[in-house]
């Protein structure tokens, strides 16, 4: 008995059971197209697949699209590469979704035209030029009006035995007809791609944007409260740094129950601020504002106003409750009780959060849970907020994130997502696949060379890169590192440097950053000592040990230099001493950056580079000057090979632009 052959493809699909076309090998697609891949307004998407057929006939290939609000399908030809592989190119110039796939076909007309273009035989020329008007009067059935009268005429002009040869033939290969008979291709034989894929579209500061973090209660005079208002007034101080965007803690009311110390400690007393992560109150929940910071009018003009700086507020969302929010009175389903009576509240073993509860997102009133978290959200857009810092969000379900995340930006395709999900690496990448438009990172716990590489290769040059997007930060409230505590000001101004260069996106959790706090809680630790998570801090921003004059010109410098922008380009060059970390990131439009960093935060470093001259656009011996941008000098570099020398207490990095050697000089190296 012999066996029916089953077709590789679609097995109800009668055209891809026939056709001898194959489409493999597509790219960009994340797990199979499960998720979409993620681009910025104005990116163009690069589509590559492999097309190809059996024997010598000739394909047409087409990337298709639509942004998911509207119906029309729109395509443009791909590309032949060689080697089978095709490209085609998509402009992106709307936000939200846009879904893509791929048509094949065995191009009849295009065989024919390939074949009969290399015919020399004046009988053959002639033979096949009858068979070239079958095919085109063929396509004049297809087309309407004027072309197919057009291709009517062509078609008798091909088998016109009294029109010369060379002149049937200069027909037979004129570009218009080629076009034209594209245009109307018999559709039964269009192989379609067995999947469509989605590309997100976010605003551009989704993929370019520095964060600075600081808490609105600490921004009042010493011994007060701060405001929004007093929030207001520092932003002059933020826009003077380069930030544009001002991350702010939770702002709603604080819990009252089980209110949280300085340094942790349970016991509160009197006046002792509690935890903003600590949410609700008599005053209010997930939907208010803390009574002492101001009124929702005072936080929207403090939205207003930075908008008018060019700055984004973005708001902490933590999706939890202090043991008085008004949810665990009027929903007490949405928690898990112990069998004592009580709210399991949150822990982290060793660490326990007795004045937070978590949701339980399996409960069996899910969707109303669900649908309350997603109204908060909500509520805040309509306060003018578009981006959101998402505490904790690996401890929440994934479903919902992805539901919630989905269903907000098919209204608002402008909003921004910040994962703060310190976890494993898995969990990290899932949660950017189902929605988060920026990750946090382990950047802070990186330091050797070796560890900078190969995370940085993970995050640039793996499937990685096509929907996680790095955001580096090289402290938090929550996280003052052990290079951090011990390293001096050159560990704090060569984290900066590397966050704000190795990564298109990166924050500091300010003022304790450009003030140099560094004293742990106890040995051991990463909590601060006398943290602003617990009480109050005035901050002198006057200080002269203040690097907020180094924060601003290595923000100016960002912003002048399109390759900072991007992690498209970065790529690490050697070095003969291993506490020296050499990268460079360029753009195809020639903008050329190289950085040096001595990552020893206690001596200077010296040594040679190995430049990969051709990754820098250069002839492998070729003289060249390079302007550094953090000291102002400029050097003559030869070669891959150049000496570098740095010190943490002084000269501790270079960011040479790369200019002509025909510039002027200013040698002093």
């Amino acid at each position: 008995m012999t066996a029916t052959p089953s077709p590789h493809r679609n097995a109800g699909d009668a055209v891809a059971a026939r056709s001898r076309v194959v489409i493999e090998g597509v790219a960009p697609q994340v797990d199979g197209g499960r998720f979409p891949v993620k681009r910025v307004l104005g990116d163009t998407l690069i589509v590559e697949a492999d097309g190809f057929a059996d024997g010598h006939d000739q394909l047409c290939l087409r990337l298709r699209w639509r942004h998911a609000k509207q119906r029309r399908w729109e395509e443009t030809a791909m590309e032949p590469l060689g080697n089978d592989r095709w490209r085609g190119v998509l402009v992106l110039a709307r936000l939200g979704r846009y879904h893509y796939t791929l048509h094949a076909w065995i191009d009849p007309f295009l065989s024919w035209r390939h074949d009969f273009a290399r015919r020399e035989d004046e009988a053959d020329i002639a033979l096949a030029l009858l068979s070239g008007a079958e095919l085109v009067q063929e396509a004049a059935g297809r087309a309407r009006a004027r072309a197919a009268q057009w291709l009517k005429a062509r078609a008798a002009a091909l088998a016109d035995v009294s029109t010369p040869l060379d002149q049937r033939r200069q027909i037979a290969l004129e570009a218009e007809l080629l076009e034209t008979m594209q245009q109307h291709v018999e559709r039964g034989r269009i192989l379609r791609y067995e999947r469509e894929l989605e590309v997100l579209v976010d605003p551009p500061r989704a993929a370019c944007s520095a964060w600075y973090e600081l808490f609105p209660r600490s921004c009042g005079e010493p011994g007060r409260h701060g405001t929004f208002a007093d929030v207001e007034a520092r932003l002059p101080y933020v826009k003077e740094l380069g930030f544009d965007v001002l991350y702010l803690p939770p702002i709603h009311p604080i819990g009252e129950q089980n209110r949280k110390g300085p340094n942790n400690s349970l016991q509160a007393s009197a006046g002792d601020p509690g935890s903003p992560w600590a949410i609700g109150s008599a005053a209010g929940g997930h939907k208010a504002v803390h009574p002492e910071l101001g009124t929702l009018a005072d936080f929207r003009r403090l939205v207003r106003h930075a908008a008018r700086l060019e700055i984004d507020v973005a708001l902490d969302i933590a999706f939890q409750c202090a043991p008085d929010h008004p949810y665990v009175r009027e929903h007490p389903q949405w928690f898990r009780w112990r069998p004592d009576g009580t709210v399991q509240y949150a822990e982290n073993p060793p660490k326990k959060y007795q004045d937070i509860y978590p949701f339980d997102f399996e409960c069996t009133d899910w969707r109303a849970l669900w649908e309350e978290l997603k109204s908060v959200l909500e509520f805040w857009v309509a306060q003018g907020v578009s981006v959101f810092r998402v505490d904790n969000p690996h401890t929440k379900s994934m479903a919902f994130w992805e539901w919630a995340i989905g269903e907000l930006k098919r209204e608002h395709p402008q909003l921004i997502f910040l994962a703060e999900a310190f976890t494993r690496p898995k969990v990290m990448k899932r949660l950017a696949k189902v929605g988060f438009s920026q990750s946090y990172t382990y950047f802070a716990w990186r330091h050797t060379r070796e560890e900078f590489v190969d995370y940085l290769t993970e995050l640039t040059r793996s499937e990685c890169a096509e929907y996680m997007r790095p955001n580096f930060w090289p402290n938090t409230p929550d996280i003052l590192t052990e290079h951090l505590q011990h390293g001096g000001r050159g560990a704090f101004a060569t984290r900066l440097m590397l966050a704000a260069t190795l990564s298109a996106c990166y924050g500091i959790y300010g003022p304790a950053f450009e003030l140099l706090e560094h004293q742990p809680r106890e040995p051991g630790s990463e909590e601060y000592l006398d943290s602003e998570k617990y009480q109050l801090r005035h901050w002198n921003l006057e200080r002269p040990d203040s690097l907020r004059d180094l924060i601003a010109r290595i923000n100016r410098v960002r912003r002048a230099h399109p390759a900072l922008q991007t992690n498209a380009g970065l790529h690490f060059h050697a070095t003969d001493n291993p506490q020296l970390l050499c990268y460079s990131k360029c753009t195809p439009h020639g903008d050329r950056l190289l950085m040096v960093a001595n990552l020893d935060p206690h001596r200077p470093q010296s040594g040679w580079t190995a430049l990969d001259m051709a990754q820098l656009g250069l002839q492998p011996q070729a003289g060249f000057v390079v302007h550094d941008l953090l000291g102002g000098e400029r050097y003559r570099w030869q070669g891959p090979h150049n000496y570098v020398a740095l010190d943490p207490q002084g000269q501790f990095a270079h960011i040479l632009h790369l200019e002509s050697a025909a510039e002027p000089l200013d040698v002093r190296a």
